[in-house]
């Protein structure tokens, strides 16, 4: 928890089935987060989201008597209050994905997940909420629209991509000096060569191509684009989402 500036610890509700004890046991024994409740009735949920007001919801899709969407739904009511929500789910079907995405949840993670790695993310997009100014900070929406369209994060090229989006939402002309200028730039910041960043953001959208996502891509952006065999380059995609960024504020 470094750079979470340390008011009081972050609390945290599980909205999830028993088969989640090892990750809720994890949160409690860390010292990290308060753990303020737990359930998987989706009803309770609600209610107790809307008494305890807790930092972060970690939520599967599906509850008893309302489902997950359904909850995020009626504890909108919080507006400012609202936790940052964690989707975890065994269902993996894009259409959850996007609807997650969309719904603004701050993440959606495929089970079985690891304590840690949640933790990771949950550090990383508090971090985030505390240089926002109202809007959703840029790294979580370019995050969620990886996710959605299929590009894990955990490949290099992520990080990469992520990056050159950044740039060129900053100094959208840079689109236009890929080689020479962006490259070198994310090289430069990770450490590594132009020719690796080139390399690594081309796996990265192979990846997204070959687990059949291409319809999610088209669903963000409200109009066919691709399909299955026609591939965008790295600066056809970096300036896409760069532009939906720049648009949607």
């Amino acid at each position: 928890m470094d750079n979470i500036i340390e008011k009081h610890l972050p609390k945290i509700y599980f909205a999830d089935s028993d088969e989640s004890a090892s990750v809720i046991d994890y949160f409690k024994q860390n010292g990290n987060f308060e753990v303020v409740g737990t359930s998987s009735d989706g009803v309770k949920v609600v209610e107790d989201v809307l008494n305890l007001k807790p930092d972060i919801l970690v939520m599967e899709v599906v509850l008893s008597n309302l489902d997950g969407f359904a909850v995020l739904d009626q504890i909108r009511v919080l507006k400012d209050k609202m936790p940052k929500v964690f989707f975890v789910s065994n269902l993996s079907h894009s259409g959850f994905v996007t609807k997650a995405v969309q719904s603004g949840a701050s993440y959606f993670m495929v089970k079985p997940i690891s304590p840690e790695n949640l933790e990771s993310r949950i550090v990383e997009v508090l971090n985030n909420s505390n240089h926002k100014d109202g809007t959703r900070q840029l790294d979580e929406r370019i995050s969620n629209i990886f996710i959605s369209i299929g590009i894990p994060a955990h490949i290099k090229g992520y990080q990469f991509l992520r990056e050159a989006v950044k740039l060129a939402v900053e100094e959208p002309e840079i689109i236009g000096s890929i080689t020479k200028k962006l490259y070198p730039t994310i090289a430069e910041r990770f450490e590594t060569s132009s020719s690796k960043v080139e390399r690594g953001m081309r796996h990265a959208i192979e990846v997204a191509w070959n687990r059949g996502k291409i319809e999610n891509i088209n669903n963000i952006f409200g109009l066919k684009i691709y399909n299955r065999n026609e591939k965008p380059t790295n600066g056809e995609l970096i300036a896409l989402i760069a532009d939906k960024m720049i648009m949607d504020g």
